[in-house]
């Protein structure tokens, strides 16, 4: 219970990551605004799990490419929770082509909803965390697409490299307020968005071609944003931590034996 007393705001989590993230730091104490904007089954789910464990959760259906909305969503729940300690960054949309054919309007919403989002979430919080004066914490979610050029990526590579700058700029300009910003790189998570790409067998099969042989499920990549947001890791800012199960290691390294 390192977070007891602890707010944070979970941008995408009524599914994946994002969802995972708000359930793990609730199991330590926190009370959770939670965000999304599509699957609200899901999130009305994962309030009634957050509030199981005693702990307080808001729902903020809420588009992060709107900011006055954004900065509504913020507003709102830091009146009716007291304040925001942590953000939790994790929202996204993805649409993959190459780029030279690719449909300009999924490609700038991926841009839009990844990036502007992002920041639109980031400008709110920060705000309100220096208008307490108690510093926070933040997490952005990124991606190996930061620095790995995938194919049919352009606009997720894009929009995860500027939120890569993003954080680290922010950590630079917020450190002497006490307010930490690290980035987390999840490897290839078992998510619902991924079925929006893959098949079922093409997952699992692509999985078994991993280091560690399997897709990382989301609660293994909520550990690393709770470990960043304990009051323990007070030291650490500006920071990338990957979560991939070697995923970035050479591709001989699987399993560690060499094999082929």
């Amino acid at each position: 219970m390192k977070l007891s007393g602890k707010v944070a705001l979970v941008t995408g989590a009524s599914s994946g990551i994002g969802r995972a993230s708000a359930i793990a730091l609730a199991k330590e104490g926190a009370d959770i605004a939670l965000n999304y904007l599509t699957m609200p089954e899901s999130a009305e789910t994962a309030k009634k799990e957050i509030e199981a464990l005693g702990r307080k959760c808001l729902l903020y259906q809420v588009d992060l490419v709107d900011q006055a909305a954004v900065e509504t969503m913020v507003s709102d729940a830091v009146n009716k929770l007291g304040k925001i300690d942590t953000l939790v960054s994790s929202a996204v949309f993805s649409d993959r082509e190459m780029f030279h054919v690719a449909d300009m309007k999924g490609f700038h919403k991926t841009i839009d909803v990844t990036m502007w989002g992002a920041f639109h979430t980031l400008r709110a919080c920060t705000n309100q965390m220096l208008k307490k004066g108690n510093g926070g914490n933040v997490v952005i979610v990124s991606s190996p697409h930061a620095v790995v050029p995938y194919p049919s990526c352009m606009a997720y590579n894009m929009a995860k490299a500027g939120l890569d700058m993003m954080a680290k700029t922010a950590a630079i300009e917020l450190i002497k307020h006490n307010i930490r910003v690290n980035i987390v790189y999840p490897g290839w998570t078992d998510t619902p968005g991924e079925r929006k790409f893959f098949a079922e067998d093409t997952l699992q099969k692509a999985g078994s071609f991993l280091p560690m042989g399997r897709l990382a499920q989301p609660e293994e990549i909520a550990r690393g944003v709770v470990f960043l947001s304990d009051p323990d890791s007070a030291y650490i800012t500006g920071s990338l931590l990957t979560i991939d199960g070697g995923g970035m290691l050479p591709w001989w390294s699987k399993r560690g034996t060499g094999d082929f």
